[in-house]
């Protein structure tokens, strides 16, 4: 298996949605490639923190200050289109 083709699958593999016979290739290439496992570890981790429901308030004067800068390029990017 190709890492191309392991990524195409990545998400039924981490949701354990994956024929059996193409997860036993998955898990041979993935002993074998490490950024493909560096792939899938991150994403498995991502689950793990969003399933355990932490919400972390960001600070009022750090949230204004990104809702402005997002709102500015959006407005550049929509000026530039026209």
């Amino acid at each position: 298996m190709k890492c191309e083709d392991m990524l195409r699958m990545l998400n039924d593999y981490v949701d354990q949605e994956i024929d059996p016979a193409v997860c036993d290739q998955f898990e041979a290439h993935l002993e074998d490639c490490n950024p493909c496992q560096v792939v899938v570890d991150t994403i498995r981790k991502t689950i793990k923190l969003y399933k355990e429901g932490e919400v972390y308030e960001i600070p009022i004067a750090f949230r204004d200050r990104l809702h402005q800068t997002l709102r500015e390029r959006w407005l550049q990017k929509n000026d530039n289109k026209t």
